[in-house]
């Protein structure tokens, strides 16, 4: 297909972790994406993601990225009278549960605000298709398990996980309201992994807030040891579950709920994750056994807001996208080690402690 017919979709938030591996699955599938992104979390060299300029050299390839925030409105207002574009990826927000309880303010203001531009610029120009980056904290403490899309949701533990949910609410009013709108917003579990070629990965700015990243980083020699937040859970080893992702297996997710916006589909909403939990424990010597190195881990007292265990029920995504995760733990496990072990700093790779 010539470049000029491929379909435009914009990706906000593009350089980020989960943003840049979908941009990868995009180009693989025959889209042409338009990355937008403001450097909140993806490590820039020159004017581009690092991650982008990665992607461009391992898919042979060009990718068409402008630095934007999404509080400048005036700016996506000239992206979208740039381009005709199909449908909107939106991933750009801020994304750490300690830090939202912190600063709860920032995150309405980022998170919510962004969206809200996002969502008007769309509608002044035409663009009617959206796919959301959701998320399972949406359903606060589990009252049941697995998880499935009927789960009650509203309860958050946190600012973080209710800016999600009021952003799924927003949507989800916006398709009422007018019945030309499609969204698919994907409650993601959660992700972990890598690309194969090792070149694009999870590069946390500062202390990780994810398990595995943290595990990775003390495998690698950057961090003396791991804690472990809670032993006496009623999980089978006392550490707490969940459901992890291999991150490709999330990308190929939305590539699947980009393919159900031509169903003219409304508003749908769909869990990405495994079904299967595994315990902190698990994790740890999964890791040790994809890195071949002792993981030092301590045992420390419960954080607040810790649940003792969450994993999905997907066969919704899998009945309705055609959807199933494919990669199990210990393909998650040597992708990340790949990745660490080929970026010990991250995309900086030296420059930078």
């Amino acid at each position: 297909m010539a470049l000029d017919m491929r379909q435009k979709i914009l990706v906000t938030g593009g350089g980020g972790y989960i943003g840049s591996h979908c941009v990868v699955e995009l180009i693989e599938a025959g889209y042409h994406p338009v990355v937008i992104d403001n450097f909140s979390n993806a490590v820039r060299e020159g004017d581009v993601p690092e991650s982008l300029r990665r992607i461009e050299k391992f898919l042979n390839t060009k990718i068409e990225f402008h630095e934007l925030d999404l509080l400048d409105k005036p700016g996506l207002e000239k992206m979208f009278k740039k381009h005709s574009f199909y449908a909107v990826m939106h991933f750009a927000g801020l994304k750490a549960v300690g830090e939202s309880v912190e600063q709860p303010l920032r995150y309405y203001r980022v998170n919510l605000t962004g969206t809200i531009n996002l969502l008007e610029v769309m509608q002044s120009h035409g663009v009617r298709n959206l796919v959301f980056s959701s998320s399972a904290t949406v359903y606060g403490d589990p009252q049941k398990l697995p998880i499935d899309e009927q789960h009650p949701v509203g309860g958050c533990t946190n600012p973080y996980g209710k800016t999600k949910y009021f952003i799924e609410e927003m949507i989800r009013d916006q398709c009422t309201a007018e019945k030309d709108w499609n969204a698919v917003l994907l409650r993601y579990f959660n992700p972990i992994g890598a690309h194969i070629s090792g070149q694009i990965g999870e590069d946390p700015q500062g202390i990780p807030n994810n398990l595995l990243p943290y595990v990775a980083q003390v495998a690698i020699g950057r961090r003396k040891h791991l804690n472990v937040f809670g032993s006496d859970y009623s999980t089978p080893d006392g550490t707490g579950v969940r459901d992890y992702i291999h991150v490709v297996d999330l990308a190929k997710g939305h590539i699947a709920a980009v393919r159900k916006l031509k169903d003219s589909c409304g508003c749908k909403v769909y869990n990405l994750g495994t079904g299967t939990g595994y315990s902190v424990l698990q994790m740890v010597n999964a890791m040790e056994k994809a890195s071949g190195r002792k993981i030092a881990y301590e045992i420390a007292s419960r954080r607040s807001g810790d649940v003792a265990s969450c994993y999905a029920d997907p066969s919704l995504a899998e009945k309705e996208l055609g959807w199933k995760a494919e990669y199990g733990l210990e393909r998650m496990c040597e992708d990340l080690w790949r990745w660490q072990s080929q970026n010990p700093t991250g995309f900086s790779n030296g420059t930078q402690p």
